[in-house]
């Protein structure tokens, strides 16, 4: 089976993107989804313990975690340290089901996929991206969002042009809906080509 890892910026597309895969009938472990799950649940009350008076009625407060860690990268490697290896054990399962159903691809929707070495688990990465006013445009209109949230989140992420040149595939989100759902079947049909690089 040929994994694919799906990455990009905030406000570049990269749900809408992952949607598409979907639609194609490809497996997606979406991280983003599964940390949502786990604060809902399973990691609140370690969350709890880490940061005190971050939980309600036992899920996650997101508004006053973010507080706690945004800009403090200790706090931050605290919560990773919680969460990526419950995210990871979620992504070998969605990839174990996936080989024995017989899948021939499946995605990683992993926002930091560079950030955090996720390319050495994938045979190809898919990196999504548009242009810096479309992006800040999109993201601005975000519920919650503020032109200093977004440069601090924009901050601890590899800039665009770094992820585009590190990357297998780039879909460019910034020419529509059908463009994008284009290029999402064109790497399908190369991929079934390449030969997989996983360490």
């Amino acid at each position: 089976m040929f994994v694919l890892g799906l990455t990009g910026s905030l406000g570049m597309g990269k749900s809408t993107t992952a949607r598409f895969f979907a639609e194609e009938g490809v497996p997606v472990h979406d991280a983003d989804a599964v940390v949502h799950g786990l604060y809902d649940g399973e990691a609140a009350a370690a969350i709890e313990a880490a940061f005190p008076g971050t939980t309600t009625a036992g899920k996650v407060d997101r508004e006053k975690l973010a507080t706690r860690v945004l800009g403090d990268s200790g706090a931050l490697t605290r919560l990773e340290e919680i969460v990526h290896p419950l995210v990871q054990e979620a992504e070998r399962r969605l990839l174990a089901e996936a080989e024995a159903r017989g899948e021939k691809v499946a995605v990683l929707d992993i926002p930091l996929l560079f950030e955090t070495g996720g390319e050495e688990r994938v045979d190809a990465v898919v990196v999504v991206s548009a242009p810096a006013d479309v992006q800040r445009s999109r993201a601005l209109e975000r519920p919650g969002m503020t032109a200093d949230k977004l440069d601090a989140i924009l901050a601890k992420q590899m800039p665009d042009e770094e992820k585009r040149r590190r990357a297998d595939f780039v879909v460019d989100t910034s020419r529509g809906f059908a463009a994008a759902r284009a290029e999402v079947r064109a790497i399908l049909d190369a991929v079934a080509t390449m030969p997989k690089r996983r360490r």
